[in-house]
């Protein structure tokens, strides 16, 4: 991408452990956009990435900028955005982006605030790469960067990928989702939106098949999926299953929630804590296809970079 953007670093949750890839993260993105904010890579209270108060102040401040950035990209995930959710200036964030917003990225903990923002300010963020884990990579990944730059600068984008079984369908609604554990960490709470006839996609890290299955019957319990037309689960880093498990796997999982619920899985798609994941628009419309083993994810009405 040629264009140079604002890009503004914000540290709502854990301390950036990693220090030598957030600074190459920056000195690679500085090659052809302003990266501003920098100093919320070193700061750090206990494990958090400053007081609750610094890293309140890095999204509440985004209401009274006088020049919005064009992207707020996330320095990692960890734990603390749910700290803040209480004390965000909802209403002052979306008068403030009701024209041009600035494109939030993140994943992780930060499903969380985009979670809280799509429900308070009705405001759509991507789910996608961050910067250390992600920019700040030994080798970039070609898949994970084209894939941002893609979607963040059309009005429209097209994943394409394949399952490991066939199926057929197709389904339209309002995707949202992001991190399984942080979904679920706001189920009761006015920060989880109330999402009808969407199109669910989760993701997560470390936790094993029987972990996911629990927190998606959490899900059904609460009436949740009941709600939602299809689910997408893209990666579950690290979270393979032991010898205990005799056989148990996530697509143990997919298979038994699909039975219980009569929802689709759709799986596989290259999305979450993996070095490949697409970015995807929280909150924006989808259209999601299935063909024998073929599937596409047709993405639009969500804000993007103007040229």
């Amino acid at each position: 991408m040629s264009t140079s953007r604002t890009i503004r670093l914000i540290a709502p949750s854990g301390y950036c452990q990693n220090q030598p890839a957030a600074e190459l993260a920056v000195e690679r993105l500085s090659r052809t956009h302003r990266v501003e904010n920098t100093s919320v890579i070193r700061r750090r209270s206990q494990r958090f990435a400053g007081t609750d108060a610094e890293r309140l102040s890095d999204i509440n401040e985004l209401a009274s900028l006088t020049d919005l950035p064009d992207i707020v990209l996330a320095v990692r995930g960890g734990y603390g955005a749910s700290r803040l959710l209480a004390d965000i200036d909802y209403s002052g964030i979306r008068e403030r982006f009701s024209h041009q917003p600035p494109l939030l990225c993140g994943h992780s903990d930060f499903t969380a605030l985009q979670l809280a923002l799509l429900a308070k300010s009705e405001l759509v963020t991507f789910s996608g790469p961050m910067l250390a884990g992600n920019f700040g990579a030994q080798t970039l990944s070609h898949f994970t960067d084209t894939h941002f730059w893609g979607l963040l600068s059309q009005p429209e984008y097209r994943l394409d990928w394949q399952d490991s079984r066939e199926y057929t369908g197709r389904w339209q609604g309002q995707l949202w989702g992001g991190n399984l554990a942080m979904i679920c960490s706001l189920i009761g709470s006015p920060w989880l939106p109330k999402i009808n006839q969407g199109i669910l996609v989760i993701e997560d890290i470390n936790e094993s098949p029987f972990r996911v299955e629990r927190m998606l019957l959490q899900l059904h319990h609460a009436g949740i999926l009941a709600q939602q037309q299809a689910v997408i689960t893209g990666s579950f880093t690290h979270g393979e299953p032991s010898d205990y498990d005799n056989g148990y796997q996530l697509d143990t999982v997919w298979e038994y929630l699909e039975q219980k619920t009569g929802i689709p899985f759709i799986n596989h798609l290259d999305f979450g804590h993996n070095a490949d994941t697409v970015t995807l628009p929280i909150g924006a419309q989808a259209t999601l296809i299935a063909q024998q083993k073929q599937r596409q994810l047709l993405l639009s009405s969500y804000p993007y970079l103007q040229p």
